[in-house]
């Protein structure tokens, strides 16, 4: 029982990290151009 004081915790910090791992990716722009990225390794440019 009292892992869970320990668990809890840490779980709701890793949530915040990944959630803030995401927000910064979307905000710098990785999710714009998608198909883009597969398009360009097919080109022999």
């Amino acid at each position: 029982m009292e892992i869970l004081f320990l668990l809890i915790p840490l779980s709701v910090v890793l949530v915040l990290l990944i959630l803030i791992g995401l927000w910064w990716a979307i905000d710098k722009g990785q999710f714009e151009q998608l198909e883009g990225e597969g398009e360009r390794i097919l080109r022999h440019e």
